[in-house]
């Protein structure tokens, strides 16, 4: 991988200012100390979802995530702690009930709301390549990462194996409370969610040391370079002339940004506003 070359971004970044280059849990987290989220999480409901998921299938498992983290690894994901991380968080938590049984494959879900759980290959690499950014680097993990687009909150759940503080920001209401409900039973004490237009970031705790993204634009909004850290990464799909998507991802240093693109991908698009 080659980074672009340095200069002070424009903004919005677009790919044509970008130099190609080459391209939980058979337990609970270990206790940290608990940040408390903005709103009461709902146990109850969330109990209540788990209970309606199929029983006898084995998803309760570690051998069948620890098989598919085998899959990952053969596929060429090799940073290890991510690896443990996906290994950790049951998946099969995060999608419907009619679907658990495809939650260990490599393949994108549906989770309402014309959004989707990413394919777990496709989750490992770009964790994979956000711990890549020199302050995850020096420090072992980022203390504070910014997430764009909950989801169910499976990524979420993986990033928090893997740093400090997770802040992850969705602009579908339900979606928002739908994570809300499924991260409760695995009490993650250090993810906070937002209910807020992630094209804006999350200002009040910037900077981050790591912004990823799990939607695609046309070009990366301003706000998300001025939220990152010197030393920081991001992580995002990008349009390429409006053709297809690939990973781009932009560090930041005391001279600018460098930039690189990577695979293509394919993610819903970004958009801003909010829906309740």
């Amino acid at each position: 991988m080659t980074d672009g070359a340095r200069r002070t971004p424009k903004f919005p970044l677009r790919l044509d200012q970008m130099s190609v280059a080459k391209q939980k849990a058979a337990s609970a987290p270990p206790a940290r100390e608990v940040l408390r989220p903005q709103q009461p999480l709902q146990h109850a409901a969330a109990t209540s979802a788990r209970k309606a998921m199929p029983t006898g299938l084995g998803l309760d498992s570690a051998g069948v995530r620890r098989r598919m983290v085998e899959r990952l690894r053969q596929d060429g994901l090799r940073h290890e702690a991510v690896l443990a991380a996906i290994a950790h968080v049951p998946r099969h938590l995060f999608v419907d009930a009619a679907l658990a049984t495809q939650a260990y494959e490599d393949t994108s879900l549906p989770i309402g709301h014309g959004q989707t759980i990413s394919k777990p290959s496709v989750v490992g690499r770009m964790i994979e390549l956000l711990m890549g950014g020199a302050n995850a680097r020096t420090s072992g993990q980022p203390a504070r990462v910014l997430e764009i687009g909950t989801g169910c909150g499976y990524q979420a759940a993986v990033l928090a194996r893997l740093a400090r503080q997770v802040y992850s920001v969705e602009r579908v209401k339900p979606l928002h409370d739908k994570a809300r409900e499924l991260m409760a039973p695995l009490r993650i004490g250090n993810v906070r969610l937002v209910y807020g237009d992630g094209m804006l970031g999350h200002p009040p705790n910037a900077p981050y040391d790591a912004i990823i993204a799990a939607a695609g634009g046309e070009s990366l909004p301003a706000a998300w370079i001025e939220q990152l850290a010197v030393g920081g990464r991001i992580v995002a799909p990008v349009s390429d002339n409006g053709v297809r998507q690939v990973l781009v991802v932009v560090d930041r240093t005391e001279q600018g940004c460098e930039r690189s693109v990577h695979e293509v991908v394919q993610f819903v698009p970004l958009k801003s506003g909010l829906v309740r």
